[in-house]
């Protein structure tokens, strides 16, 4: 990590006019540079979407896995040109392309361009090729150019990543910006023009970033889609809140004991999601909670580094399945409140969240932002809509077909709404 300041917009304008690398090409855009990254690679491809991006070795299925369901079709044959690269970093948790350097982006270029741009963080700890089958494709074969960026740190212990509580966390939001910049004058020098719109996307982690874009640098973008998106207050809800009621109440439920299920429910989980704890309990909320809980309260567990993998309850000080944020130092939640969001939007926004969602819970995440935003008197600028049967990811369709619903075609639909809103004008349902 390579921030020492919280004054990013003049850092992320100087970054702009710095040494760049020139990109290689064999398709006569010799010229074409990515402002301010330290490295670029330029390829011309036949195909930028995945359906020639995967032969080609252009993109990492791995980064996607989990997040797509088996019924999902997605578009192909859009030729243009694809750019990786990195910025300047000094963190090393980014393995792609054998570079194991940090600030990793992509950016495609479509030779039939609509003048728009799409940007986009990956969710969870997951590296740039995320979005690649769930957003990028889609927004690539309806003409616009679509750049992604690692969020400046990657994997599973993202934690070690800058100086302070919650510098890891605060990177993501500078990379998101420093990429939006630096897209759109390849844009410029690729098209003779700048993009007339810029949107950001992103799920889970991703539509978090979203959400903080559009809060504090409004001025980069037309606006944005966040979908199943993290949601961090200063007095909660975040992952630190419902996070550790699940994993002290998920065994008892388990196990039969009374009261457990109930605690469940006021914990935010939503009843008819039960079938789905058992994966996440497994898979997703102790691994989550315990990066998540050192990246902000390292202090907790002492000189151990996220904890101890599902401690039983009851074990006490360091055990992440005790947590109570509440109860930590103001320190904590002054840590809190540096990666929390406001709902002060500045560019129009539509929200997508499922009512199964056992990550991000409905209840205490996209409800929860949807009242900040009016309480911000920012309502206008909101669209916020609740899916019935969608859950976190899109994956976990194939193990419960019965119970959950694809929310990608809810998200292009939200998307498809954006844009008409944005350049035509016309004003999306409440």
């Amino acid at each position: 990590m390579v921030l020492r300041t919280a004054v990013l917009v003049p850092i992320l304008l100087a970054s702009t006019l710095g040494p760049v690398a020139a990109a290689d090409t064999g398709c006569g855009e010799r010229g074409l540079r990515v402002p301010g990254a330290e490295r670029s690679v330029l390829t011309c491809l036949p195909d930028l979407t995945t359906a020639g991006t995967v032969p080609s070795g252009h993109t990492d299925p791995g980064d996607w896995a989990g997040l797509v369901a088996p019924t999902s079709v997605n578009p192909s044959g859009v030729p243009g040109i694809q750019i990786d690269g990195y910025f300047p970093d000094t963190s090393s948790t980014n393995p792609t392309h054998g570079w194991n350097h940090d600030a990793q982006f992509v950016i495609r270029l479509p030779e039939r361009w609509n003048g728009g741009l799409v940007v986009s963080g990956p969710p969870g700890v997951r590296e740039q090729y995320a979005n690649d089958r769930i957003i990028g494709d889609h927004v690539l074969a309806r003409g616009y150019a679509f750049a992604a960026t690692d969020k400046g740190n990657t994997g599973p212990t993202v934690y070690k990543d800058g100086r302070r509580p919650g510098d890891a966390i605060r990177e993501w939001h500078f990379r998101m910006a420093q990429l939006t910049i630096a897209a759109k004058q390849v844009a410029a020098q690729r098209y003779g023009r700048a993009p007339r719109y810029t949107y950001a996307a992103g799920l889970s982690a991703g539509g978090y970033l979203v959400r903080k874009q559009l809060e504090r640098y409004p001025r980069l973008y037309t606006g944005g889609v966040d979908w199943n998106a993290l949601t961090f207050a200063p007095k909660g809800p975040s992952l630190l809140t419902t996070l550790p009621p699940a994993l002290r109440a998920y065994p008892r439920f388990k196990a039969g004991r009374p009261g457990a299920h109930e605690e469940m429910l006021a914990a935010g989980y939503l009843a008819g999601s039960e079938p789905l704890w058992d994966y996440h309990y497994k898979n997703q909320w102790d691994f989550l909670q315990r990066i998540m809980r050192e990246e902000l309260d390292p202090s907790y567990d002492g000189d151990a580094q996220a904890g101890t993998p599902f401690c039983p309850e009851g074990t006490g000080a360091g055990c992440d399945t005790d947590y109570r944020l509440q109860s930590r130092p103001r320190a904590v939640r002054k840590a809190v409140d540096r990666v929390s969001l406001t709902g002060r939007i500045g560019r129009p926004l539509i929200s997508i969240q499922g009512t199964l969602d056992v990550m991000t819970p409905i209840s205490k995440n996209g409800d929860v932002y949807d009242a900040m935003v009016r309480k911000a008197g920012r309502g206008p600028l909101h669209r916020y809509y609740r899916v019935p049967g969608g859950t976190h990811t899109d994956g976990l369709a194939a193990a419960f077909p019965a119970l959950v619903r694809p929310m990608q075609p809810d998200f292009l639909k939200a998307f498809d709404r954006l844009t008409a809103w944005t350049q035509r004008g016309l004003q999306p349902p409440q």
